[in-house]
């Protein structure tokens, strides 16, 4: 017989009861709660809520649903003394706006990695005015995750730097130029700047800008990198967005846009390295009374599917920072089960949306 239909007791096997249907515990629901709920033993109830392969899946489905049921939550602080782990999975977000949705997209990836595991995702966002370093020292100071996500990578960056030293799994969105190698999720942006520069031209600018991120980001780098690349080889000429970069507002954005076209020899090609910058740049344009795609062309990167419905519709290079956040989680699945960190990295490659 099933553990579910019976019980070894001194008088032989007897039926287990069942509990009354659409009955409810009182109180928090505990593991013990859902043992005397199924009749299962706790030991059970805990292995096949972590998804233990020795279970059958008729056993971890009904406990796995009971457990959704009545609303066990399990206890965090328990569970970390008696395994030294946490089940959390932390994403640090960073209140940047240059891409659409980003975080939106980035959780969505993350929970559908961890969907059907025993990983909970906790977000934490970080504050312009603190250091970035600072989400990372709570979590390693509290053992407060298992592992965390984190994007907006520097060439030398001291997150990717602590966490490699202490030996605490994490994927960055985004690459270091560190010699040591570590687990993430990258675009490649010196790809993407390449691409917009060489549609540019194919489309006649003589003259082309790109809006680039602060310096300090790794990405800034490759963006700049690949435009500096593209421009040379194509033969236009160039110069990079003064006044403003992506950290600027819409609205500073747009000002610095109107600004530039209104001086001699303005450029008649601008590379987007963001939807939100690119509806600026757009704005800018237009409230200068220069018609896109007639008078200056415009290459956007693309994340949202909010931006195709933009007019006039210009070009785009899409990244997909939703299988980004998923990728992420999957990679970070793996560290934690000790996985290698140079196996556990990926670059995506710009789609062309021309």
């Amino acid at each position: 017989m099933a553990e579910s239909e019976t019980r070894d007791t001194k008088r032989g096997r007897i039926p287990v009861p069942q509990p009354r249907p659409g009955r409810r515990p009182s109180g928090k629901p505990t593991l013990r709660t859902i043992a005397e709920m199924t009749g299962l033993a706790i030991t059970t109830i805990s292995r096949a809520l972590n998804n233990a392969p020795e279970l059958s899946d008729e056993t971890r489905i009904r406990v796995q649903k009971i457990a959704a049921e009545i609303g066990y939550v399990p206890d965090r602080t328990a569970l970390r003394l008696k395994t030294g782990r946490t089940n959390v999975i932390a994403l640090m977000l960073d209140p940047h706006d240059e891409i659409l949705g980003f975080g939106q997209s980035m959780v969505s990836g993350l929970t559908a990695a961890l969907a059907g595991t025993s990983y909970h995702l906790v977000i934490t966002p970080s504050a312009r005015s603190a250091r970035p370093i600072d989400p990372i020292l709570y979590v390693l100071r509290n053992k407060a995750a298992d592992g965390v996500i984190f994007s907006r990578i520097e060439p030398h960056d001291d997150r990717v730097k602590l966490l490699i030293e202490e030996g605490f799994p994490f994927v960055s969105h985004g690459r270091t130029a560190f010699p040591a190698p570590h687990p993430y999720v990258d675009y490649d942006n010196h790809a993407f700047a390449h691409h917009a520069v060489m549609r540019l031209k194919a489309k006649g600018c003589r003259k082309v800008t790109i809006i680039l991120p602060p310096m300090r980001f790794s990405f800034g780098h490759h963006l700049r990198d690949g435009f500096m690349q593209a421009v040379g080889a194509a033969g236009l000429d160039w110069e990079i967005m003064a006044g403003a970069t992506l950290d600027n507002t819409a609205e500073e954005i747009r000002l610095a846009v109107m600004r530039r076209v209104g001086e001699p020899a303005p450029p008649d090609g601008f590379v987007c390295t963001g939807d939100a910058a690119a509806l600026a740049v757009m704005a800018g344009l237009t409230d200068a009374g220069r018609r896109i795609g007639t008078d200056v062309q415009v290459v956007a990167k693309q994340t949202s599917g909010i931006f195709s419905l933009v007019r006039p519709q210009v070009d785009t290079i899409f990244e997909d920072t939703a299988l980004a956040g998923q990728q992420a989680g999957e990679l970070l699945l793996r560290r934690i089960q000790g996985e290698a960190p140079e196996t556990l990295q990926i670059l995506h490659q710009p789609e062309l949306w021309f």
